[in-house]
């Protein structure tokens, strides 16, 4: 009759929290007393109620039975089912009281209220450092373990969270599921969408405490504090040559190897670097201006002497085999991205991107970075 009534005459002694049935309480006193009766036999993981156990066995099994009669997405929990049919009804029926900003589910409302509070009271017993969310503490643990417990079937690389297990494995099947409205360009993962938007706003809101310089992603104000700090935190364990950045060890690692992944798709002579390449491509290029306009430059400075002295627009950089028949897939693709550094391992095709990425380099665009004028 309570569930009826509204009835809560068990209540715990230690938080105050009510319940309708006895059997409740002694649950909930669990989460109290850490007492956890309920055990995986597969991984020895442990629960405080029969119901979880039953619910964490399907990740071994992989059994979802629960499955929308929408777009057939299928799910191992009843709750996730019904989480998920808000995407398709658009129903948020949580609401921050501060903001008014609603939500699909409780536990982001629950997230987005420590935006208002500041809380931070899960703390790394490590490090010292503190985090708003338990999930958040228990993800940074595995940088103390080195635990990775996701890894892709595929190709057996391991991760410490599943959300880069899942944006890892776009790269076997190729998914590019978050596009650009503006310029159409494709990214296999959200955060990378949201960096690139800023390309074209302009936005650039991670500033450098030290000399105001402001950068359009997180990683490149990492990568210029080095400048002033002057830290070389990635060091070669072979031959134990320190770097600035984990990038430049990953290229410098090469020279060891022998490791030579850029070929060039005219004479097939390979590079450890594709600033490398880019250059040596520039020897299959000539410099020539043909009937309809089109001009054919070894360099950027040659492309801008061009442009300055004749007018002529626009300008485009062709290899002298692209007319080539024979002329490969990855050679066009190649041409395609018309920018490319030459000091790491990055391509653009949008030259607004490639500027600020020279910016986390601290330099200006030299001639020897290779770059297309178009």
């Amino acid at each position: 009759m309570a569930t009826h009534t509204g009835d809560m005459p068990y209540t715990c002694q230690l938080c105050h929290k009510s319940f309708t049935q006895g059997a409740h309480l002694k649950t909930h006193m669990r989460t109290h007393t850490g007492y956890m009766p309920y055990t995986c036999q597969l991984c020895h993981k442990s629960f405080t109620q029969g119901g979880h156990l039953k619910t964490h066995m399907r990740t071994h099994t992989g059994e979802k039975p629960y499955k929308c009669q929408l777009c057939q997405k299928s799910f191992a929990e009843g709750g996730k089912l019904k989480q998920h049919m808000r995407t398709h009804t658009g129903e948020k029926p949580y609401k921050c009281q501060l903001c008014k900003k609603s939500f699909s589910c409780c536990s982001n409302l629950k997230n987005h209220m420590i935006i208002h509070t500041g809380e931070k009271s899960y703390k790394c017993r490590l490090c010292k450092k503190s985090f708003s969310r338990h999930s958040e503490l228990k993800t940074h643990m595995r940088t103390h373990t080195g635990e990775k417990p996701y890894t892709c079937q595929l190709c057996q690389k391991s991760f410490s969270q599943g959300s880069n297990l899942k944006c890892h494995m776009r790269t076997h099947t190729g998914e590019k599921a978050y596009k650009c409205q503006l310029c159409q360009k494709s990214f296999n993962d959200s955060g990378n969408l949201k960096p690139h938007m800023r390309t074209h706003t302009g936005e650039k809101p991670y500033p450098c405490q030290f000399c105001h310089k402001s950068f359009g992603r997180i990683d490149h104000l990492k990568s210029h504090m080095i400048t002033h700090t002057g830290e070389k935190p990635y060091k070669c364990q072979l031959c134990q040559k320190l770097f600035t950045r984990c990038d430049y060890l990953k290229v410098h690692m090469r020279t060891h190897f022998g490791e030579k992944p850029y070929i060039c798709e005219v004479c097939n002579k390979a590079f450890t670097q594709i600033g490398n390449l880019a250059v040596h491509r520039r020897t299959h290029a000539t410099e020539k201006q043909n009937s309809c306009n089109k001009v054919y430059a070894k360099s950027r400075s040659s492309a801008k002497q061009f442009k300055l002295q004749r007018g002529i627009q626009p300008l485009d950089l062709k290899m002298e085999s692209e007319s080539d028949a024979n002329i490969s897939q990855d050679a066009k693709s190649f041409l395609d991205k018309s920018f490319g550094c030459g000091l790491c391992d990055e391509m653009f095709d949008i030259e607004k991107e490639f500027l600020e990425h020279c910016e986390s380099h601290s330099l200006s665009p030299p001639d020897d970075l290779f770059i297309v004028l178009c």
